[in-house]
């Protein structure tokens, strides 16, 4: 055997080692050089749009600033933005107001199902009038609304829990609880499985920081006010710490729901029924019962006002509802679950009221909020879109506190800084009011564009705000047709972190598009046509701003 055979061998497996390892390192390098690159490309992206968008600034004007104390109640929509569910005409008709997991669709369809089964059964009282029992959908705090401001009356209200029905009660409501349950549910807190067993443990955890859960509004959603009750029972202080770390607040539930099954969020609030639905959210956490429960309560409307046969009605229905077999029904559904759980909380309706003025007052914590409007105005929001627009935003700025710092953009074939961002004095409500008051329709629709403004003009002003909290919000039917599509800006907007929340105008509006841009950073999508789009704006503002 030759001896020089192994030497050589060797020689060539060192050589590919060392080949080898130059291979790496120089592939560890370039992977770093291109990181570095993308990383150094991110941190100019928004200052290379910004240099590419035809932007111009107005002259500001000033407008007429109404000082009248305005009502969000005188804003509410027709009812008819709710259609009926279920409708049947009988001699006396009960219409009920529901919150939507018991009218929706599949399991959320227990009062429906109970409807039609009802109704089916021709009902009738001793002396022959027939009855019928209709449903109405509509979110909790909303129906409150709706019976407070006495603009529509159903004759019964079932709300997830006792919260908005007391609320409204206190605040001048004609109802009186009727049955304290309907079919038993349960809130809780939603945590990544095996994490934490305890509400307090968690609550705990979010104000050290360590894991991001969602809520929904208050103001709008009953999980959410028992929530914002709860942590009042140990204080104010107990809230605001808690809300300080919370991402963002969902518009919707659904909303929260997407981005935890996106796995942007460690934990989230929900009801027991839709938890145990949804193979998704149980297969990734567990459910931690927390506040008053959610047993469905039924009030009575107006009462006085019912002659005996009405009442009669009523009584049947209920009844009804509550049989055994109508119980089997929700039980199927994911109702009457968690009877063990049990609460020591109970809060009047005056101290319902009190919590969400305290959540008003408190939920930035005494951060400085910068919020720029964008408001489309090309030629396709002519007519009533756009008179819908200048009216929601001139009817909404009494909701906008005067500590946050405000800034407005139009756009059309172009961008325009109607107004650079500043405290909301009454100089700048005035400035508002006279840009808001000179919009006209015409030209293309340069939306991403505007974005890219309006982003770069909060970047600016965070500067001397750095704790604040950011938020565009976008009025717009969705169509756009600029140089920019959502590709082009959704890594810069992403980086800014800045939420988007769109407000969507015409019911033939781009929905789809809309959504996409507030779900680049978590935030809500609103679909509101011509007759409720002043209140739905109305409640954002009072929530957000």
């Amino acid at each position: 055997m030759d001896k020089k055979k192994p030497v050589i061998i060797y020689g060539a497996v060192a050589v590919c080692i060392m080949l080898a390892v130059l291979i790496v390192a120089l592939f560890n390098k370039g992977k770093e050089n291109k990181e570095k690159k993308v990383e150094e490309e991110a941190q100019v992206t928004l200052e290379d749009l910004v240099a590419r968008v035809n932007v111009s600034t107005a002259t500001p004007k000033k407008g007429v600033v109404s000082f009248d104390s305005n009502n969000l109640y005188d804003e509410l929509p027709e009812i008819d933005k709710y259609p009926l569910a279920v409708s049947k005409n009988a001699d006396i008709v009960i219409e009920i107001f529901t919150s939507g997991e018991k009218a929706g669709k599949g399991n959320d369809s227990w009062l429906i199902d109970v409807a039609d089964k009802f109704n089916s059964e021709n009902k009738t009282l001793d002396n022959g009038r027939t009855i019928a029992l209709n449903v109405r959908s509509v979110p909790s705090g909303t129906a409150a609304d709706y019976i407070i401001s006495n603009k529509y009356v159903p004759d019964l209200y079932t709300p997830s829990n006792t919260l908005f029905g007391d609320y409204a009660a206190a605040n001048g409501g004609d109802l009186e609880l009727y049955k304290d349950r309907l079919v038993g549910n349960t809130a809780g807190l939603l945590v990544k499985k095996g994490t934490y067993s305890d509400f307090d443990s968690i609550i705990k955890a979010v104000q050290d920081n360590k894991i991001n859960v969602g809520y929904t509004n208050p103001q709008t959603s009953a999980t959410g006010l028992n929530l914002l009750l709860t942590l009042l029972e140990g204080g104010t202080e107990n809230f605001t710490k808690f809300n300080e770390n919370i991402p963002y607040i969902a518009y919707t539930t659904q909303q929260m729901r997407d981005s935890a099954s996106n796995g942007k969020l460690d934990g989230m609030i929900t009801e027991y029924q839709a938890y145990i639905n949804d193979e998704n959210l149980t297969s990734l956490y567990d459910f931690i019962p927390f506040g008053v429960r959610h047993d469905n309560p039924v009030y009575i409307c107006r009462k006085a006002s019912k002659d005996a046969d009405q009442l009669k009605a009523i009584q049947i229905v209920t009844d009804y509802m509550l049989s055994p077999e109508m119980q089997k029904i929700a039980t199927s559904k994911g109702f009457n679950a968690l009877d063990d759980y049990t609460s020591s909380l109970s809060f009047s309706g005056a101290e319902v009221t009190q919590a969400l003025d305290t959540y008003k007052k408190e939920k930035d914590n005494g951060k400085d909020i910068i919020a720029v409007f964008v408001a489309d105005c090309s030629g396709s929001m002519d007519g009533e879109p756009m008179n819908q627009l200048k009216n929601s935003l001139t009817n909404g700025l009494s909701y906008i506190n005067d500590n946050n710092y405000v800034g407005f953009v139009s756009y059309d074939s172009k961008v325009t800084i109607e107004l650079p961002i500043a405290q909301l004095d009454i100089n700048q409500r005035a400035y508002f009011q006279g840009a808001v008051d000179s919009l006209t329709a015409g030209g293309s629709t340069y939306t991403y564009e505007a974005l890219v403004i309006a982003a770069d003009m909060i970047e600016k002003e965070r500067v001397n705000h750095p704790d604040a909290k950011c938020m565009i919000i976008l009025l717009s039917d969705g169509y756009a047709n600029g140089k920019f599509q959502i590709d082009d800006v959704r890594d810069s907007i992403a980086a800014s972190t800045i939420p988007v929340y769109t407000i969507s105008y015409g019911s033939d509006s781009d929905k789809d598009s809309l959504k996409a841009i507030a779900n680049i950073n978590e935030a809500a999508a609103i679909n509101a046509d011509s007759d409720d789009i002043i209140y739905k704006i109305k409640s954002l503002f009072n929530s957000q701003l």
